[in-house]
């Protein structure tokens, strides 16, 4: 079973930049759709944007279109998230996830971002 590591959150100021990571071990991403997903506190966790295996982007949220983009780096097996023009509201634990046989069926721990207004 493929194991994923989210990094590369932190604490910015609003319109601040942040780009995360996804690392995968016991498996190759680009076997994998992959997705982020995103859970604020006392929220339900939300879909953010995917990708599928050869990098083409599937869908994004609108809350985040025109600011997030996915991309694949299979040299490096991982994927990314660049996140501009952050927001107070883009505030949440971050989690990286691969498509397994029709679900989300891999993980990762997830990365705090805290946007300051």
């Amino acid at each position: 079973q493929v194991q994923l590591v989210e990094s590369g959150g932190g604490l910015v100021q609003a319109g601040d930049s942040l780009r995360l990571s996804c690392a995968a071990s016991g498996g190759t991403l680009e076997t994998y759709p992959m997705a982020w997903f995103r859970q604020a506190p006392g929220k339900e966790r939300e879909y953010v944007t995917s990708t599928t295996r050869t990098g083409g982007s599937s869908s994004v949220a609108d809350s985040v279109k025109g600011r997030f983009t996915m991309s694949r780096d299979n040299a490096k097996n991982t994927v990314n998230l660049q996140m501009n023009s952050l927001k107070p509201e883009d505030t949440a634990v971050y989690y990286c996830a691969a498509l397994i046989n029709g679900r989300y069926g891999a993980w990762g721990q997830g990365t705090q971002v805290t946007v300051s207004s």
